[in-house]
């Protein structure tokens, strides 16, 4: 079996949340997270390694509350996210407090992570499919002098929460399920005829329900740092006012460049599994149901590691 790795981003407390840190908040019926159900879909699929991208000063609660847990069953790595980490040349902003973004998350795996590897954000639950697809496209064999990435799908309409307003990646996919363009859209509300975006002044434009958008689930092979670090210095490079302090570098820009730029070809794989997590502490109870019910539909056992 090929050497496979789940990427899982986990640096950053979640603003919205509130009362703690999100990704190590308990959802299963014995004490498991969302990174939990993440790892056991990742590994029924044929992942065979797993790495947290976390800051330094979470390292001791993620090794006792997953991290020690999870290494009795597959290997386990670690990447730290952190704001000085900066290349060459490059100082850290006075008063940034922000972290940099899931393309710094990535970057911080160069030269831990040697293989293909998934990423996917630790306070998001997939669904099985999507695991499972991905680690089909990441083992197959291309040739192509361009970047190959791999992106998993999900539809709008079962990505929504019922307590606010989120961010989303709306895709541009042809016939060929071969990504054309992503347009990251705010403020996406659940609506009675399926979704829209809500404005300040609390008027909502209809966005299509049925639309496939991307939940920061990729697939990439190692070439890809390659990208991330120049890409890294030329974006630092190009900061200046408030972007200095709020500018992130965010993967779906990232891909959506190279994209444009006819560097990459980028694959989507659709899931028509419904995606849950924790934007707002009010999803928590919701997420909890969902889980008990994937349980009673025998998706996961009641325990969930032996």
């Amino acid at each position: 079996m090929k050497k496979t790795t789940l990427v899982i981003m986990a640096a950053g407390i979640g603003s919205r949340f509130g009362g703690g840190i999100k990704q190590l908040t308990s959802f299963g019926p014995n004490g498991e997270i969302i990174m939990d159900y993440s790892i056991f879909d990742a590994m029924e699929a044929g992942f065979n390694r797993v790495v947290f991208v976390i800051r330094k000063d979470l390292e001791e609660d993620f090794k006792a509350i997953i991290g020690n847990r999870i290494a009795k069953y597959v290997e386990v790595g670690y990447a730290f996210q952190e704001l000085a980490d900066l290349p060459e040349g490059f100082e850290l902003p006075a008063g940034r407090t922000k972290p940099w973004g899931t393309g710094q998350a990535i970057l911080a795996c160069a030269g831990i992570v040697n293989e293909p590897f998934a990423v996917i954000n630790a306070d998001d639950y997939y669904g099985k499919s999507a695991f499972r697809s991905m680690y089909e496209y990441l083992n197959e064999e291309r040739e192509s002098d361009r970047y190959e990435i791999g992106m998993a799908g999900f539809v709008l309409k079962n990505t929504l929460s019922e307590n606010g307003g989120v961010t989303r990646g709306i895709c541009r996919v042809d016939e060929a399920n071969s990504l054309q363009g992503i347009e990251e859209t705010s403020n996406i509300v659940k609506t009675a005829d399926g979704a829209g975006v809500e404005s300040k002044d609390g008027s909502v434009v209809p966005v299509d329900a049925d639309s496939l958008v991307s939940m920061n689930f990729w697939g990439f092979h190692p070439d890809f740092f390659n990208v991330l670090g120049q890409g890294f210095k030329e974006f630092l490079g190009g900061l200046s006012g408030e972007k200095l302090l709020k500018g992130e570098y965010l993967l779906p820009t990232i891909v959506d460049g190279l994209l444009q730029e006819g560097k990459a070809n980028i694959t989507v794989r659709k899931s028509e599994d419904r995606w849950f997590g924790v934007t707002y502490k009010e999803d928590v109870p919701e997420v909890i149901s969902a889980i008990a019910g994937l349980i009673e539909a025998g998706a996961y056992p009641q325990k969930l590691w032996s």
